[in-house]
């Protein structure tokens, strides 16, 4: 497996989607927040979401996700699908995304790379833990998050 990125630009500026359960029933989301690298020996992408998110209830439920990144041209249909909830309306119709199963997980055709990954672990991340300044910041009156470390096994 090889992907080469600036890793760093990856998450932050081009953004990607985060994408939970099965064809039959999934959710994603927008994320800006993430990582790779290695942990236990694996290629490792870290996700961190918070507890609040639908996504939420199927990275828990569920063994594998994906991390799919988008050309820019994608970035608007990113937006919705990072503003709006599965929970209230179906977000992935009114994205125009086309869904593609992969093993054990779905992403989308019009993604430029899907890493698809077998969740390795969940932890919360506490405020109490943190630095006060950034516990104010994201914390103060909102959800935690908690961090997902998956095995990157595929990249497509």
């Amino acid at each position: 497996m090889e992907f080469n990125t600036d890793i760093f630009a990856q998450y932050n500026k081009k953004w990607a989607l985060l994408t939970a359960g099965d064809n039959d029933s999934f959710n994603t989301m927008t994320i800006s927040w993430g990582g790779l690298g290695t942990l236990w020996n694996k290629p490792v992408a870290t996700t961190y979401v918070r507890t609040s998110r639908y996504t939420h209830e199927f990275l828990d439920n569920n063994d594998y996700f994906t991390v799919s990144f988008f050309p820019e041209e994608y970035k608007k249909q990113l937006g919705v699908l990072g503003s709006k909830s599965g929970r209230d309306m179906d977000k992935i119709h009114d994205s125009g995304l086309t869904p593609k199963s992969v093993d054990g997980s779905v992403t989308f055709e019009e993604a430029e790379v899907t890493l698809l990954c077998k969740k390795l672990m969940r932890q919360r991340l506490e405020p109490s833990s943190m630095n006060p300044e950034i516990a104010k910041q994201f914390y103060e009156g909102e959800a935690e998050h908690d961090m997902y470390i998956g095995e990157v096994v595929e990249i497509l």
